[in-house]
């Protein structure tokens, strides 16, 4: 006669045993078409919701996701994307996600591609080319459907990795007359033109320059200093430093920069960190700004309006980058008006936004 421990391992076994055994993912033999029966459509509509949620009417969605979550089903991406050829899959490469610019520019992306059934794969570079290049081969491997760089400084073995791949690639928060294949940004060196005329504007004679040293920073400084140039100023100081840039570096470079160039009316920084940083140090060393010392940023970040002075700094429209590269990416995708070899190009533009501290 089995005793009341053995009874009740029996019953143990038998609840294991009537319960679906799981998988990474979700309960084994869950199949698409357990999905489809239980929200009352057909497994082509299950299919749709994952790969183009934008196809399917809302109500029908909502009901599959919420069938979806309660049987705990997870389609298998990759025997899908084997058969189909389609990974669901878009590569973004940038710098840095800690910049506020980037990171506004990376989620409306991701949020876009999203509702249209595709998922971004992150991959942050630093401010290097070569980093760039080797993290190209690491997502290549995973055979995303397009690529978004940040930039158009790439080495030449990348461009020609690209274009042997044939898949769309869109460039990013810069501008250039050979783009890869289509690009969404705007003019570095017509912001630092754009900032050389606001202070030259304001009566700035000796104006100087704390930037970072990366190929876009460096665009900036090529049109600070040509419309410089242009009003007979040729003599700039000038501090660059490694990126990224920080409120620290700011802090630290601008009383350095001074001690070089002590009679210097205006500086520009290439990051509103960088101008916070400069703005702490020149109250520390008790200068009056806009008076003694005028300083102008790069971001427009939130805080930018909190300083004491506000700070005056340039803005750029990471959304509307993050939008259009992703529409661009997805038009070439869905074989729409761009699915042929036609460049597509636009230039977003930047506004200096005057505030106190000039």
């Amino acid at each position: 006669m089995p005793t009341a421990k053995s009874a009740a391992s029996t019953d143990d076994r038998k609840d294991a045993a009537a319960r679906p055994k799981r998988t990474r993912g979700g309960p084994k033999g869950l199949r698409i078409t357990d999905v489809a029966a239980q929200a009352g459509v057909s497994p082509i509509t299950v299919s749709r919701v994952f790969n183009s949620p934008e196809s399917v009417a809302p109500e029908t969605l909502e009901r599959v996701r919420q069938v979806v979550q309660k049987l705990g089903y997870v389609p298998n991406r990759l025997a899908g994307g084997l058969s189909s050829s389609r990974s669901r899959l878009v590569a973004a490469i940038v710098p840095t996600i800690s910049h506020s610019l980037f990171s506004e520019t990376i989620q409306v992306f991701s949020e876009t591609l999203s509702r249209a059934g595709y998922e971004v794969l992150l991959a942050l570079s630093g401010y290097s080319a070569s980093s760039e290049e080797s993290l190209l081969d690491t997502v290549l491997s995973r055979r995303p459907e397009g690529v978004l760089l940040t930039g158009v400084a790439h080495t030449d073995s990348l461009r020609e990795r690209l274009a042997n791949v044939g898949i769309p690639v869109v460039e990013t928060w810069d501008t250039t007359h050979t783009p890869i294949d289509m690009l969404v940004g705007f003019s570095h060196y017509e912001i630092g033109a754009a900032v050389a005329e606001h202070f030259l504007e304001r009566g700035m004679r000796r104006p100087a320059l704390i930037s970072a040293n990366d190929m876009r920073a460096l665009a900036r400084r090529a049109g600070f200093r040509d419309r410089l140039a242009q009003a007979g100023i040729e003599d700039v100081a000038e501090a660059l430093v490694a990126p990224p840039s920080s409120v620290a570096v700011g802090k630290r470079t601008l009383p350095e920069l001074l001690a070089r160039a002590r009679d210097t009316d205006a500086v520009f920084c290439g990051s509103d960190l960088l101008a916070i940083g400069a703005l702490g140090a020149a109250r520390q060393l008790g200068l009056s700004v806009p008076t003694q010392l005028a300083i102008c940023g790069f971001g427009d970040l939130e805080f930018a309006t909190e300083t004491t002075p506000q700070l005056t700094t340039v803005r750029v429209d990471g959304t509307r980058i993050g939008v259009n590269a992703a529409r661009f990416l997805l038009d070439r995708l869905n074989g729409g008006s761009n699915a042929s070899d036609e460049r597509r190009v636009l230039d977003v533009g930047f506004t200096v936004l005057p505030r106190e501290s000039t």
